[in-house]
């Protein structure tokens, strides 16, 4: 049943608790973030200040979160992570086995889940939602053992990724993900794959096939309009059009979540989804290429738990 609720609401949400603040938490930054570097000091002055004591541990690449956060399991009472999409997607695997709540400092470019979960971008306002907030359990999506937080994609948003560099990052910031689109729509080009939903078999010829868990990706793009994190549902759209300038006309919709099935856009939900194509194609997840087709997309209801405001903004859907 999907959720009457969203982040829009989630003070009503009823699997809310109120615990007292972690005071030992596990710190993990990733030193090539957007703000990461610079910012490690001034996380720990923050949140030692709303009374979280930081365990801060040094893995060399994001990779190592995981491990580190299974590690460290028994000596800590939560685990903060300063960084971007890519590197919470890094984590969840470790998240998920240790099930110790997260708590989120945004200090990468686009910081789609913060967005989604009404998380504040300043450091001093995020530390304090980690300190006096509320934990919610979320959905993960999952393929092909590959957990993410936000949305997983074939096709047009492969090439953006392999276009996004560390550099255009760090000097455009969420713009570069504009940047790196219109480069991409230039040379789109339809695939052929097999939909399997609801055990019916679906032949498509798309540029792009998305499947989201959560609400936003992509510096504030929206999968679906009415998704959230926490409905227990994934939602696809698979871009079907016949010409370019299609993309073009659509470009709000991205933004909107309202997607128009006349202009060739195929949407559908559900809790499990394959993808099969003639060769294997690289599949984004979260912003990183992490697997490839064919692919098994499989929902985890309330996998994990975060840290979120006590009061989170409300946003219209």
């Amino acid at each position: 049943m999907r959720s009457n609720y969203g982040i829009g609401s989630l003070q009503n949400a009823p699997t809310y608790n109120h615990p007292k603040p972690a005071k030992r938490a596990l710190l993990l930054i990733n030193p090539n973030s957007r703000q990461g570097r610079k910012n490690r000091s001034a996380a720990v002055k923050h949140l030692e200040a709303v009374g979280i004591e930081c365990v801060q541990a040094h893995p060399q690449h994001p990779s190592e979160f995981a491990d580190t956060i299974c590690q460290y399991r028994d000596r800590v009472d939560a685990v903060i992570i300063g960084g971007g999409d890519g590197t919470l997607n890094a984590a969840a695997e470790g998240l998920v086995e240790t099930q110790l709540p997260l708590g989120i400092l945004p200090l990468g470019t686009a910081n789609d889940l913060a967005r989604t979960l009404g998380i504040p971008t300043t450091l001093p306002l995020a530390c304090q939602a980690i300190a006096t907030g509320k934990r919610h359990r979320i959905d993960l999506g999952c393929v092909n053992g590959k957990y993410f937080f936000n949305v997983a994609s074939i096709g047009l948003s492969v090439r953006i990724t392999q276009r996004l560099t560390k550099a255009a990052k760090k000097r455009w910031g969420v713009f570069a993900y504009a940047v790196a689109a219109i480069q991409a729509i230039w040379q789109a080009r339809p695939f052929s794959a097999l939909i399997e939903h609801n055990q019916t078999f679906i032949p498509v010829k798309t540029i792009q096939i998305a499947i989201g868990n959560g609400r936003y990706y992509g510096g504030g793009m929206t999968v679906a309009h009415d998704a959230t994190i926490d409905d227990q549902r994934l939602d696809l759209y698979s871009l079907e059009m016949k010409r370019w300038w299609q993309l073009l006309v659509l470009l709000p919709a991205f933004w909107s979540g309202r997607y128009d099935t006349r202009l060739g856009v195929r949407t559908l939900e559900g809790q499990e989804i394959s993808i099969h194509t003639r060769s294997p194609f690289p599949i984004n997840t979260d912003g990183e290429i992490t697997s490839y087709t064919p692919a098994h997309f499989r929902l985890h209801p309330q996998a994990i738990s975060v840290y979120i405001p006590a009061n989170p903004p409300r946003r219209r859907f």
